[in-house]
């Protein structure tokens, strides 16, 4: 297992995390088991947006005495009421909820406490304004949660909030699917077949500006939504052709700020399916061919990050030299953390001999000779 840094948290966390929805309604022996399988992998963060207290005693109990080791995502403004999960503001329930959620987890704190559902300015303007947030404020304060996090479908709004400073996790859909679509309150589109049905050309700007920012400030994404609900791994899928378990994770943590995919495994199969991401060849891993033939769907001229470019004869490292580039267009300057990251490399885009190899190889015909010249402009060298 692979692990890597939560933004600026402080935290290392593992490429592939669980999620709990597969956990709901199961009982000791699979939850058991499946910890077993997760730990034995390497594994060593869940999220919880559940607030299904069942659920959590039995995590609780599976996680033991590997609570130190181990990393909960778990969210506020989630309250269990009649039996059924309830997102709400109101504090007398939120309050209520994350309290009983400690008891039951087993546990006196959570690493990130996470802001549930966050896909509206309104919503965002309730939350930042009152009382949710100086809730999430005090209990970091009081070490109940180490780093505040929010969770998010909408773009748009999670772009604002990244830009807030108030929170130091992202929970974000992402896949090649949902990253074309522009970013709407309503979360059913990104479900919806009708939204696919015209051909779509590339990244949606406001995503690729808010991965850019994470990376930028520092915020790290844990990634929901890897596989579309499961829609992106069948022939139905959004784009008129199915992808694998590996491409669809490799695509997700090719983004910037990525850190984990929380995994909604509801079987040890599938579990271990996400868990071969990290044995998985580059060829098995390599989304850049499968999405070149998407009958519906163009990344012309869009730089993936795929890395089909390589080798470069005068080892530049073209995807990493790209994505600086890129960082430091969306910030309209280069950030020193970028800049530092860029003088680090071996080989720079000044050592680019313009030999065009990297172009052939191309699958979306990115102008790589033009991206190197820029590079070099940009960061001197």
């Amino acid at each position: 297992m692979r692990y890597r840094d939560l933004g600026n948290t402080g935290m290392k966390v593992s490429e592939i995390g669980l999620g709990c929805e597969g956990f709901l309604e199961k009982d000791e022996t699979f939850t058991r088991n499946m910890f077993a399988l997760a730990f034995d992998n390497g594994v060593n963060c869940m999220d919880l947006y559940s607030p299904d207290p069942d659920m959590h005693r039995r995590v609780g109990r599976a996680v033991g005495g590997r609570r130190k080791d181990f990393i909960y995502q778990a969210h506020l403004c989630t309250a269990w009421q009649n039996g059924q999960y309830k997102a709400t503001r109101r504090m007398d329930e939120v309050v209520p909820s994350f309290e009983n959620m400690l008891k039951n987890l087993g546990t006196d704190y959570i690493d990130v406490g996470m802001i549930h559902y966050v896909d509206s300015a309104a919503v965002w303007k309730e939350v930042s304004e009152g009382e949710v947030m100086r809730y999430a404020v005090r209990l970091k304060e009081e070490g109940k949660i180490r780093r505040i996090g929010m969770s998010s479908h909408n773009p748009v709004v999670a772009l604002e909030v990244v830009k807030s400073g108030l929170i130091e996790v992202l929970m974000f859909s992402v896949n090649p699917c949902y990253d074309l679509l522009p970013g709407d309150e309503d979360v059913d589109k990104l479900f919806d077949g009708r939204s696919y049905e015209k051909p779509l050309f590339n990244l949606d700007p406001v995503r690729e500006e808010l991965y850019e920012t994470c990376q930028r400030l520092g915020v790290g994404i844990t990634v929901m939504k890897v596989f579309g609900g499961g829609d992106l791994l069948t022939d139905n899928s959004p784009a008129g052709k199915a992808l694998t378990v590996p491409q669809c994770i490799h695509y997700a943590l090719t983004r910037p700020a990525a850190a984990a995919v929380m995994v909604g495994a509801h079987s040890e199969k599938e579990l271990s399916d996400a868990l071969s991401y990290e044995y998985a060849s580059e060829s098995e891993r390599d989304y850049a061919a499968v999405f070149a033939e998407f009958p519906k769907i163009s990344w012309k001229g869009h730089c993936m990050y795929c890395g089909h470019c390589a080798p470069c004869p005068k080892g530049i490292d073209v995807a990493t030299v790209t994505k600086f580039l890129n960082l430091a267009c969306a910030q309209g300057s280069v950030p020193e953390t970028v800049r530092e990251h860029y003088a680090a490399l071996s080989a720079k885009a000044g050592d680019c001999i313009a030999c065009g190899a990297c172009e052939k190889r191309c699958p979306f015909g990115v102008k790589v000779i033009e991206n190197m010249r820029r590079a070099k402009e940009t960061f001197g060298a």
